[in-house]
């Protein structure tokens, strides 16, 4: 029995013929090695890997002192942090030389692996750390799933609003509101942990990629109305737990010391400011050295570059991550397909408004919500998944200058 023909304007059209044209023998094999590795992003890479090392030296200055008082060894997280980079390399590295396309094709399976884990972790399978029931606990190792959910919205999403539109130009409203159903199942179970956090940046993303593919301006606007009748309903009804409203009144209180929350919020903003210009030195911070900024290694790492590197090494750490965005973004803008420029899209967006949350909640211009700095803070699952998002960059960035190369030769 035959196998049905495809279309020589499908996407997977493509990737046969990339596939076919690649199995050409062993000469060809290495001439494309080649060009692909001279095609890397490095300036991409220089600054993912630049912001990890700011990252390891913060995590020991934020670690060690008090794991010296305990009797342990003073660089077990920071040994921790390696090992977690080199795994996720050894994950990452292929993704980046594997056509990106394929992944449109693994993306739903991708997203409903997730959604079952997202189920399994609220289950007494799962485990509750501060506050969340979000991991899974395999002795010394801790799994997040919501963290990978993020690049399986993207995936699926950019997928869905894509495939249509690279034959039409009109986008289905049938298809968006698929994609919006897709977006909202991972929030709603991610809420239930609760990570607040991670669900805002879904919805973040989810927005960005409908954005990037192309929807009609009112569904734009009624799913920003949308959220925010959402949040206002969660709030009137209660919905959010203590320790969350806490987060929200904190913030906008004028005594933030009263509570828990605001008094990591002052301890954070007084490391911020005694800092100066320069910076007190490497491990002689006075707020990091005594341990007075909670949760220092993962939500509120920022604070010890601002403190122990003053302004310069806080700016410093801004610039990395601005030159990481510029070059996510020029990506985007030269990914040689709609598909390309929605996951990009959705990539830059992920890392911007994550990074602005992680470092605006330090400097007390955004409540505390418990994300991340991309690349710096402490976490494997965190860090896995931004290198699998650094890693289809310059999957997408590959294409992109191969697609420049054709068509200037």
């Amino acid at each position: 029995m035959g196998y049905p023909a495809i279309r020589s304007d499908h996407p997977r059209a493509t990737v046969l013929a990339s596939m076919a044209l690649s199995s050409g023998g062993a000469a060809d094999g290495r001439r494309i090695g080649r060009d692909r590795a001279g095609r890397v992003d490095f300036v991409l890479i220089g600054a993912a890997a630049t912001l990890f090392l700011i990252g390891a030296m913060s995590v020991y200055a934020a670690t060690r002192g008090h794991l010296v008082g305990l009797g342990r060894d003073g660089g077990a997280y920071l040994k921790r942090d390696v090992i977690n980079l080199a795994v996720g390399l050894v994950v990452a590295v292929p993704v980046a030389f594997v056509d990106y396309r394929l992944l449109r094709t693994v993306a739903p399976a991708l997203y409903g692996g997730l959604c079952l884990l997202l189920v399994l972790v609220l289950s007494p399978l799962g485990s509750t750390i501060n506050g969340a029931h979000a991991w899974f606990t395999f002795g010394p190792v801790q799994l997040e799933p919501s963290e990978f959910m993020k690049l399986a919205v993207i995936l699926l999403l950019a997928g869905l609003l894509s495939e249509r539109r690279d034959r039409e130009p009109d986008p289905d409203p049938r298809e968006i509101v698929v994609a919006l159903a897709a977006a909202g199942l991972p929030v709603l179970l991610i809420l239930a942990e609760p990570a607040l956090g991670i669900a805002i940046i879904l919805a973040v993303i989810a927005l960005t990629v409908l954005v990037v593919a192309g929807s009609p301006a009112r569904w734009i606007v009624g799913l920003l109305l949308g959220v925010v009748v959402a949040g206002g309903l969660a709030a009137s009804l209660h919905l959010l737990k203590p320790y969350q409203e806490q987060r929200f009144t904190s913030f906008a209180s004028d005594h933030p010391a009263s509570s828990s929350t605001g008094y990591q919020i002052q301890q954070s903003l007084i490391a911020v400011g005694s800092g100066g210009l320069t910076g007190q030195g490497f491990l002689t911070g006075t707020q990091t050295d005594g341990g007075f900024v909670p949760e220092q290694q993962t939500d509120f790492v920022f604070t010890v570059a601002a403190e122990e590197a003053g302004f310069a090494g806080g700016a410093a750490t801004l610039l990395v991550l601005g030159v990481l965005l510029w070059r996510a973004l020029t990506i985007a803008q030269k990914a040689p397909d709609l598909y390309g420029r929605a996951v990009a899209g959705g990539i830059v967006m992920w890392f911007a408004f994550q990074s602005f949350a992680n470092i605006g909640m330090t400097m007390g211009i955004m409540p505390v919500t418990g994300l991340p700095l991309p690349f710096v803070s402490y976490g494997g699952s965190a860090l896995f998944a931004d290198l699998l998002a650094c890693a289809i960059l310059i999957n997408i960035s590959h294409a992109g200058r191969s697609r420049t190369v054709n068509v200037t030769a």
